[in-house]
Protein backbone atom coordinates (compact mmCIF):
# COMPACT_ATOMS: atom_id res chain seq x y z
CA UNK A 1 0.00 0.00 0.00
CA UNK A 2 1.18 3.56 -1.13
CA UNK A 3 1.96 5.69 1.79
CA UNK A 4 -1.26 8.00 1.24
CA UNK A 5 -3.60 5.29 1.50
CA UNK A 6 -2.71 4.78 5.00
CA UNK A 7 -5.36 6.73 6.82
CA UNK A 8 -7.47 7.16 3.56
CA UNK A 9 -10.16 9.83 3.34
CA UNK A 10 -12.78 9.33 1.03
CA UNK A 11 -13.56 12.35 -1.31
CA UNK A 12 -17.53 12.10 -0.90
CA UNK A 13 -17.19 12.54 2.89
CA UNK A 14 -15.58 16.72 2.67
CA UNK A 15 -17.26 17.74 -0.07
CA UNK A 16 -16.44 20.26 -2.46
CA UNK A 17 -15.61 23.31 -0.58
CA UNK A 18 -14.16 21.61 2.16
CA UNK A 19 -12.04 19.49 -0.03
CA UNK A 20 -10.72 22.40 -1.39
CA UNK A 21 -10.32 24.22 1.87
CA UNK A 22 -7.97 21.31 3.16
CA UNK A 23 -5.89 20.89 -0.39
CA UNK A 24 -5.29 24.87 0.04
CA UNK A 25 -4.28 25.34 3.82
CA UNK A 26 -1.07 26.15 4.65
CA UNK A 27 -0.21 28.22 0.80
CA UNK A 28 2.03 30.88 1.26
CA UNK A 29 1.16 34.23 -0.17
CA UNK A 30 4.54 35.30 -2.19
CA UNK A 31 3.49 38.69 -4.02
CA UNK A 32 2.23 41.81 -2.48
CA UNK A 33 -0.04 41.96 -5.27
CA UNK A 34 -1.90 39.54 -4.38
CA UNK A 35 -4.63 40.55 -2.56
CA UNK A 36 -7.36 37.64 -2.42
CA UNK A 37 -6.50 33.33 -3.49
CA UNK A 38 -8.68 30.85 -2.74
CA UNK A 39 -11.71 31.09 -1.03
CA UNK A 40 -13.71 33.78 -3.02
CA UNK A 41 -15.43 33.56 -6.78
CA UNK A 42 -11.68 35.25 -8.13
CA UNK A 43 -8.65 35.77 -7.22
CA UNK A 44 -8.14 39.45 -7.01
CA UNK A 45 -4.82 41.07 -8.26
CA UNK A 46 -3.68 44.54 -7.48
CA UNK A 47 -2.52 46.25 -11.11
CA UNK A 48 -3.29 49.66 -10.83
CA UNK A 49 -4.04 52.61 -8.58
CA UNK A 50 -7.99 52.34 -9.25
CA UNK A 51 -7.90 49.03 -10.86
CA UNK A 52 -8.13 45.50 -9.90
CA UNK A 53 -7.44 42.16 -11.78
CA UNK A 54 -9.24 39.78 -11.49
CA UNK A 55 -9.24 35.86 -12.72
CA UNK A 56 -10.91 33.05 -12.45
CA UNK A 57 -11.33 29.24 -13.83
CA UNK A 58 -13.95 26.85 -14.42
CA UNK A 59 -13.92 23.05 -15.72
CA UNK A 60 -16.88 21.24 -17.27
CA UNK A 61 -16.24 17.24 -17.93
CA UNK A 62 -18.21 15.41 -19.96
CA UNK A 63 -20.35 12.60 -17.87
CA UNK A 64 -19.93 14.44 -14.85
CA UNK A 65 -20.68 18.47 -15.87
CA UNK A 66 -22.98 17.97 -18.80
CA UNK A 67 -23.98 14.67 -21.35
CA UNK A 68 -23.59 14.89 -24.70
CA UNK A 69 -26.96 12.92 -25.11
CA UNK A 70 -29.01 16.38 -24.91
CA UNK A 71 -26.17 19.01 -24.71
CA UNK A 72 -25.14 21.01 -28.34
CA UNK A 73 -22.13 21.65 -28.66
CA UNK A 74 -22.71 25.19 -30.11
CA UNK A 75 -24.41 25.83 -25.94
CA UNK A 76 -22.00 24.01 -23.98
CA UNK A 77 -19.44 26.40 -25.70
CA UNK A 78 -21.18 29.43 -24.29
CA UNK A 79 -21.90 28.01 -21.11
CA UNK A 80 -18.17 27.33 -20.44
CA UNK A 81 -17.63 31.15 -20.71
CA UNK A 82 -20.82 32.11 -19.45
CA UNK A 83 -20.61 30.37 -15.96
CA UNK A 84 -17.10 31.92 -15.61
CA UNK A 85 -17.62 35.45 -16.52
CA UNK A 86 -20.49 34.63 -13.84
CA UNK A 87 -17.74 34.56 -11.23
CA UNK A 88 -16.59 38.07 -12.40
CA UNK A 89 -20.02 39.61 -11.99
CA UNK A 90 -20.35 38.02 -8.43
CA UNK A 91 -17.28 40.36 -7.73
CA UNK A 92 -19.15 43.48 -9.19
CA UNK A 93 -16.20 43.36 -12.19
CA UNK A 94 -16.51 43.53 -15.70
CA UNK A 95 -15.11 40.39 -17.67
CA UNK A 96 -12.70 41.26 -20.82
CA UNK A 97 -10.48 38.33 -21.70
CA UNK A 98 -10.83 34.48 -21.55
CA UNK A 99 -8.44 31.58 -22.03
CA UNK A 100 -10.15 28.35 -23.54
CA UNK A 101 -8.69 24.89 -22.68
CA UNK A 102 -9.83 21.59 -24.00
CA UNK A 103 -9.25 17.60 -23.69
CA UNK A 104 -10.74 15.93 -26.21
CA UNK A 105 -11.22 12.01 -27.68
CA UNK A 106 -10.60 10.64 -31.03
CA UNK A 107 -14.63 10.41 -30.71
CA UNK A 108 -14.84 14.12 -31.56
CA UNK A 109 -14.25 15.64 -35.37
CA UNK A 110 -12.97 18.55 -36.10
CA UNK A 111 -16.23 19.75 -37.15
CA UNK A 112 -17.63 19.06 -33.76
CA UNK A 113 -14.74 21.48 -32.27
CA UNK A 114 -16.08 24.03 -34.72
CA UNK A 115 -19.07 24.11 -33.37
CA UNK A 116 -17.89 23.79 -29.97
CA UNK A 117 -15.65 27.28 -30.28
CA UNK A 118 -18.75 28.71 -32.33
CA UNK A 119 -20.88 28.76 -28.79
CA UNK A 120 -17.39 29.83 -27.74
CA UNK A 121 -17.37 33.00 -30.16
CA UNK A 122 -20.72 33.78 -29.63
CA UNK A 123 -20.72 34.18 -25.54
CA UNK A 124 -17.50 36.27 -26.16
CA UNK A 125 -19.32 38.32 -28.47
CA UNK A 126 -22.21 39.14 -26.09
CA UNK A 127 -20.19 39.85 -23.31
CA UNK A 128 -17.20 42.06 -25.66
CA UNK A 129 -14.33 39.28 -24.16
CA UNK A 130 -11.39 38.55 -25.93
CA UNK A 131 -10.20 35.08 -27.09
CA UNK A 132 -6.62 35.41 -25.78
CA UNK A 133 -5.05 32.05 -25.53
CA UNK A 134 -5.64 28.85 -23.98
CA UNK A 135 -4.52 24.53 -24.44
CA UNK A 136 -5.79 21.67 -26.24
CA UNK A 137 -4.64 17.97 -25.32
CA UNK A 138 -6.08 14.87 -25.98
CA UNK A 139 -7.54 12.30 -23.35
CA UNK A 140 -8.78 8.96 -23.81
CA UNK A 141 -12.43 9.42 -23.40
CA UNK A 142 -15.16 12.20 -23.57
CA UNK A 143 -14.02 16.12 -22.89
CA UNK A 144 -13.01 18.10 -20.59
CA UNK A 145 -13.39 21.79 -21.32
CA UNK A 146 -11.83 24.68 -19.44
CA UNK A 147 -12.41 28.53 -19.31
CA UNK A 148 -10.32 30.74 -17.46
CA UNK A 149 -11.87 34.60 -17.38
CA UNK A 150 -9.74 37.81 -16.43
CA UNK A 151 -11.46 40.85 -15.65
CA UNK A 152 -11.27 44.35 -13.74
CA UNK A 153 -12.66 46.08 -11.06
CA UNK A 154 -12.61 49.75 -9.52
CA UNK A 155 -11.11 48.94 -6.26
CA UNK A 156 -13.88 50.89 -4.53
CA UNK A 157 -15.97 48.67 -5.46
CA UNK A 158 -14.81 44.95 -5.08
CA UNK A 159 -17.30 42.88 -3.44
CA UNK A 160 -16.27 39.68 -1.98
CA UNK A 161 -18.21 36.86 -0.22
CA UNK A 162 -17.01 38.10 3.18
CA UNK A 163 -18.74 41.88 4.29
CA UNK A 164 -22.27 41.05 5.19
CA UNK A 165 -23.21 42.86 8.54
CA UNK A 166 -26.55 42.21 10.70
CA UNK A 167 -29.59 43.74 9.66
CA UNK A 168 -28.08 43.79 6.09
CA UNK A 169 -30.71 42.94 2.93
CA UNK A 170 -30.57 39.75 1.04
CA UNK A 171 -31.63 40.02 -2.54
CA UNK A 172 -31.43 37.59 -5.16
CA UNK A 173 -31.34 38.31 -9.43
CA UNK A 174 -33.74 36.90 -11.29
CA UNK A 175 -35.51 33.48 -10.17
CA UNK A 176 -34.65 30.14 -8.69
CA UNK A 177 -34.28 26.81 -9.17
CA UNK A 178 -35.37 26.52 -13.20
CA UNK A 179 -32.07 25.37 -14.31
CA UNK A 180 -32.52 22.27 -12.38
CA UNK A 181 -35.97 21.97 -13.88
CA UNK A 182 -34.66 21.85 -16.63
CA UNK A 183 -32.28 19.28 -16.08
CA UNK A 184 -35.05 17.33 -15.09
CA UNK A 185 -36.64 17.08 -17.68
CA UNK A 186 -33.90 16.60 -20.08
CA UNK A 187 -33.08 13.41 -17.84
CA UNK A 188 -36.67 12.16 -17.50
CA UNK A 189 -36.56 12.07 -21.65
CA UNK A 190 -33.21 10.60 -22.05
CA UNK A 191 -34.90 7.45 -19.93
CA UNK A 192 -38.52 7.82 -22.19
CA UNK A 193 -36.04 8.16 -25.37
CA UNK A 194 -34.21 4.81 -23.64
CA UNK A 195 -36.88 2.69 -23.12
CA UNK A 196 -38.37 3.74 -26.43
CA UNK A 197 -36.20 5.10 -28.77
CA UNK A 198 -38.96 5.67 -31.88
CA UNK A 199 -40.44 8.38 -29.20
CA UNK A 200 -39.77 11.41 -29.83
CA UNK A 201 -38.60 13.66 -27.12
CA UNK A 202 -41.39 15.90 -25.43
CA UNK A 203 -39.64 19.33 -24.94
CA UNK A 204 -42.68 21.38 -26.30
CA UNK A 205 -43.55 24.17 -23.72
CA UNK A 206 -40.10 23.70 -21.80
CA UNK A 207 -37.90 26.65 -23.40
CA UNK A 208 -37.54 28.77 -20.40
CA UNK A 209 -36.35 25.95 -18.02
CA UNK A 210 -34.22 24.43 -20.92
CA UNK A 211 -32.34 27.41 -21.93
CA UNK A 212 -31.61 27.90 -18.23
CA UNK A 213 -29.90 25.17 -18.00
CA UNK A 214 -28.11 24.39 -21.32
CA UNK A 215 -27.04 27.94 -21.98
CA UNK A 216 -27.26 30.30 -18.92
CA UNK A 217 -26.82 33.60 -18.95
CA UNK A 218 -24.07 35.23 -16.45
CA UNK A 219 -26.44 38.73 -14.80
CA UNK A 220 -24.02 41.21 -16.03
CA UNK A 221 -27.20 43.41 -16.92
CA UNK A 222 -27.79 43.33 -12.58
CA UNK A 223 -23.95 44.66 -12.34
CA UNK A 224 -24.30 47.43 -14.34
CA UNK A 225 -27.88 48.12 -12.62
CA UNK A 226 -25.58 48.46 -9.39
CA UNK A 227 -22.94 50.60 -10.73
CA UNK A 228 -26.26 53.16 -12.57
CA UNK A 229 -27.44 52.98 -8.72
CA UNK A 230 -24.07 53.45 -7.01
CA UNK A 231 -24.96 50.47 -4.73
CA UNK A 232 -22.16 48.41 -3.80
CA UNK A 233 -23.05 45.24 -2.37
CA UNK A 234 -21.74 44.26 1.70
CA UNK A 235 -20.92 40.81 0.13
CA UNK A 236 -21.86 39.12 -3.06
CA UNK A 237 -21.51 35.43 -5.04
CA UNK A 238 -22.86 33.67 -7.51
CA UNK A 239 -25.82 30.51 -7.26
CA UNK A 240 -23.86 27.89 -8.81
CA UNK A 241 -24.39 25.61 -6.39
CA UNK A 242 -28.11 26.34 -5.00
CA UNK A 243 -29.38 29.24 -3.32
CA UNK A 244 -28.75 27.58 0.39
CA UNK A 245 -25.06 26.98 -0.12
CA UNK A 246 -24.24 30.18 -1.40
CA UNK A 247 -26.31 31.98 1.59
CA UNK A 248 -23.88 29.32 4.12
CA UNK A 249 -20.82 30.81 2.31
CA UNK A 250 -22.16 34.36 3.01
CA UNK A 251 -22.72 33.82 6.44
CA UNK A 252 -19.36 32.02 7.04
CA UNK A 253 -17.29 34.60 5.34
CA UNK A 254 -19.16 37.33 6.93
CA UNK A 255 -19.73 35.25 10.83
CA UNK A 256 -22.85 36.10 10.76
CA UNK A 257 -26.53 34.36 10.05
CA UNK A 258 -29.60 35.12 7.96
CA UNK A 259 -33.30 35.02 7.60
CA UNK A 260 -34.58 33.92 4.61
CA UNK A 261 -38.45 33.90 3.83
CA UNK A 262 -39.80 31.13 1.94
CA UNK A 263 -42.74 32.91 0.67
CA UNK A 264 -40.35 35.53 -0.83
CA UNK A 265 -38.26 33.07 -3.12
CA UNK A 266 -38.44 34.13 -7.07
CA UNK A 267 -39.67 30.71 -8.46
CA UNK A 268 -40.79 30.56 -11.97
CA UNK A 269 -44.29 29.17 -12.81
CA UNK A 270 -42.69 25.89 -15.41
CA UNK A 271 -40.35 25.51 -12.20
CA UNK A 272 -43.36 24.71 -10.38
CA UNK A 273 -45.11 22.79 -13.06
CA UNK A 274 -41.60 20.70 -13.94
CA UNK A 275 -42.16 19.84 -9.89
CA UNK A 276 -45.45 18.71 -9.76
CA UNK A 277 -44.84 16.61 -12.97
CA UNK A 278 -41.94 14.96 -11.75
CA UNK A 279 -43.34 14.12 -8.03
CA UNK A 280 -45.99 14.83 -5.99
CA UNK A 281 -43.94 14.92 -3.49
CA UNK A 282 -41.47 17.52 -5.35
CA UNK A 283 -41.45 20.88 -4.02
CA UNK A 284 -40.30 24.27 -6.21
CA UNK A 285 -38.59 25.66 -2.85
CA UNK A 286 -36.36 22.65 -2.72
CA UNK A 287 -35.05 23.13 -6.62
CA UNK A 288 -34.92 26.75 -5.44
CA UNK A 289 -32.71 25.92 -2.32
CA UNK A 290 -30.72 23.14 -3.26
CA UNK A 291 -31.02 22.84 -7.22
CA UNK A 292 -27.87 24.97 -8.51
CA UNK A 293 -26.98 26.13 -11.83
CA UNK A 294 -28.94 29.09 -11.81
CA UNK A 295 -25.87 31.33 -11.87
CA UNK A 296 -28.20 34.51 -10.88
CA UNK A 297 -26.33 36.51 -8.25
CA UNK A 298 -26.81 36.38 -4.32
CA UNK A 299 -26.26 39.58 -2.83
CA UNK A 300 -26.09 41.79 0.48
CA UNK A 301 -26.69 45.68 0.79
CA UNK A 302 -27.03 48.22 3.17
CA UNK A 303 -30.70 49.02 4.45
CA UNK A 304 -30.25 52.69 3.32
CA UNK A 305 -30.05 51.22 -0.20
CA UNK A 306 -33.50 49.85 0.12
CA UNK A 307 -35.25 52.51 -1.94
CA UNK A 308 -32.89 52.20 -4.75
CA UNK A 309 -33.92 48.63 -5.72
CA UNK A 310 -37.71 48.56 -4.42
CA UNK A 311 -38.47 49.01 -7.44
CA UNK A 312 -36.68 46.87 -9.95
CA UNK A 313 -38.26 43.44 -11.39
CA UNK A 314 -35.01 41.52 -11.47
CA UNK A 315 -33.70 42.27 -7.87
CA UNK A 316 -35.56 40.52 -5.24
CA UNK A 317 -35.34 41.06 -1.22
CA UNK A 318 -35.55 37.55 0.21
CA UNK A 319 -34.60 38.36 3.58
CA UNK A 320 -32.18 39.78 5.79
CA UNK A 321 -28.47 39.26 7.90
CA UNK A 322 -28.57 38.13 11.59
CA UNK A 323 -26.59 37.95 14.50
CA UNK A 324 -27.53 34.22 15.37
CA UNK A 325 -28.27 31.32 12.65
CA UNK A 326 -28.83 30.80 8.92
CA UNK A 327 -32.38 29.42 8.40
CA UNK A 328 -35.49 29.67 6.45
CA UNK A 329 -38.56 31.03 7.73
CA UNK A 330 -41.82 29.66 6.41
CA UNK A 331 -45.37 30.92 5.43
CA UNK A 332 -46.42 29.75 9.28
CA UNK A 333 -43.12 31.18 10.74
CA UNK A 334 -41.98 28.55 11.61
CA UNK A 335 -37.98 28.09 11.05
CA UNK A 336 -36.03 25.71 9.28
CA UNK A 337 -32.26 25.36 9.30
CA UNK A 338 -30.09 25.70 6.19
CA UNK A 339 -28.53 22.95 5.01
CA UNK A 340 -26.12 22.84 1.62
CA UNK A 341 -27.48 20.14 0.02
CA UNK A 342 -27.04 21.32 -3.24
CA UNK A 343 -24.50 18.93 -6.13
CA UNK A 344 -21.02 19.02 -4.15
CA UNK A 345 -18.89 18.62 -7.44
CA UNK A 346 -20.39 20.94 -9.67
CA UNK A 347 -19.14 23.99 -11.43
CA UNK A 348 -18.04 26.67 -8.80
Amino acid sequence: MLEYEEGRTELKSLGKFALVERLTDGFDKHQSNTLCGVGDDCAVIACHDQLLTLATTNTLVEGIDFDMSYTPLRHLGYKAVAIAISNIAAMNGTPQQVMISVAISNRYSVEALEELYAGIRLCCNRYDVDLVGGDTSTTQSGMVLTATVIGQVDKHQITYRSGAKNNDLICVSGDLGSAYSGLLVLEREKINFIANPKEQPDLDSYDYVLERFLKPEPRMDIVQFLHEKDIVPTSMIDVSNGLASEMLLICQAGHCGCNIYEEKLPIDYQTTRVCSEISKNMMPVSNALNGGSDYELLFTIAQSDYDKVKESREVHIIGHITDGDAVLVTPQNTTIELRAQGFQNNDD
